[in-house]
């Protein structure tokens, strides 16, 4: 077991954890373990496929908060007394990889270019094109992946259903907590037995 010789590391907590996230079909963005006074913190961030608009609901970050702790303390991965913190990316993440503007798709997002410039707008779709993905803006403007340095999303307080700005997207429509909601852990569990969930 990774916890042998009382060591933990972070490939091995996230060996036991990613077949949990996948059997609840999220997708594991990210596993980060840390020490806290005589405790482990393990943070494990989900989101869910490329191909879906919305948010993680907390109802599943419940479950799926539950079965990790369930996998981690079965496995008897981690060393010594833990917490752990399951949440989702939120608006916080920076937007660099071809997955998370997919997953940004009806959001507002703004875009610095390699170039130096910036475009701004709702992302309503992410589409093949030749030499490489482009995204799509409700305004029509079209802007290729390659020449974007880095992207956040914009909070805002309401925002349109994702019905509304979805036409070029090829995933479901969901509902949408506020934003932000995703910063949060969705729960914490102790070792002891005790866990506490925080609604997302």
């Amino acid at each position: 077991m990774a916890a042998q010789h009382g060591r933990t590391t972070t490939d091995s907590v996230a060996t036991a954890v990613a077949p949990v996230v996948a059997g609840a079909g999220l997708f594991l963005e990210g596993v980060v373990l840390t020490r806290a006074g005589s405790k482990s913190v393990v943070r494990v961030t989900v989101d869910l496929p490329e191909d879906a608009v919305g948010s993680v609901d907390s109802d599943t970050l419940g479950d799926v908060s539950r079965a990790l702790s369930a996998a981690l303390d079965e496995q008897d991965v981690v060393a010594g007394a833990y917490t752990l913190e399951v949440s989702t990316p939120g608006t916080s993440r920076a937007l660099t990889e071809l997955r998370h503007f997919k997953r940004a798709r009806t959001r507002l997002v703004t875009l610095r270019l390699h170039d130096g410039g910036t475009v701004e707008g709702r992302l309503v779709g992410v589409v093949d094109a030749a030499p490489g993905p482009q995204l799509v803006l409700e305004d029509g403007t079209r802007v290729a992946v390659d020449d974007v340095r880095k992207g956040k999303v914009e909070v805002e307080l309401k925002r349109p259903d994702a019905a509304d700005t979805d036409d070029a997207s090829d995933g479901p429509a969901e509902d949408h907590p506020e934003d932000g909601a995703g910063d949060d852990p969705a729960g914490t569990h102790d070792t002891t037995g005790s866990a506490r969930h925080k609604e997302a």
